[in-house]
């Protein structure tokens, strides 16, 4: 990291009621040398974790659909279709996202594969979010799933074969980013199409 190039001069926090929100005023060294005072909003809700669910032998992948109100105040009906995901709270990301599994989905997987890190909006908001796979089958399935109501969770469970799945990222049926990058990844690395003989 090139702490060199960043000096923090103020820090002011403007919520902290869900989440953190906070202003930060900061010099700046550009590559040129010269400096720039910069004032940025970042929102810190904590890191966390998703998992895409597939059967090697249906070619078939288990998301949810939720409301998610942020985007149904920016005209969407507010029901996304995604994978099982969740913030770490204190726990590694291992450990989280199987008891998210099993929370939204009602499958419970022991064996999980971590297969990249990213940042999801990085203008804004400081989450990192860990990406993982896991093969489910049929008898893994040891509840309706659905959430926690506590948690304001109304999950519906959606087992789809792999190519329609993909074919609703088309129809912009699925506009999550996270579950966008997963599926691909299952295209190209977990569930390619069969190769037909000429």
């Amino acid at each position: 990291m090139q702490d060199d190039r960043v000096k923090i001069r103020k820090v002011e926090v403007l919520s902290n009621d869900w989440y953190l929100l906070q202003k930060t005023t900061f010099d700046y060294r550009r590559s040129d040398g010269s400096w720039q005072t910069l004032t940025r909003e970042t929102y810190d809700r904590g890191n966390g974790a998703t998992i895409l669910l597939y059967n090697r032998e249906r070619r078939s992948v288990i998301l949810i659909r939720q409301f998610r109100f942020p985007t149904y105040g920016n005209g969407h009906d507010g029901f996304l279709i995604e994978t099982a995901a969740g913030l770490l709270d204190q726990a590694s990301p291992e450990e989280r996202i199987k008891a998210e599994a099993e929370e939204e989905t009602g499958y419970r997987v022991t064996e999980v594969r971590k297969i990249f890190e990213a940042f999801m909006s990085p203008g804004s908001v400081t989450e990192k979010l860990y990406f993982f796979v896991a093969e489910y089958d049929p008898g893994s399935r040891v509840s309706d799933g659905g959430g926690l109501h506590a948690e304001g969770e109304d999950i519906q469970v959606l087992e789809l074969p792999l190519e329609q799945a993909l074919q609703m990222i088309g129809s912009g049926e699925i506009a999550d980013g996270k579950t966008i990058m997963l599926l691909q990844y299952a295209q190209l690395h977990l569930l390619p199409p069969p190769i037909v003989a000429n």
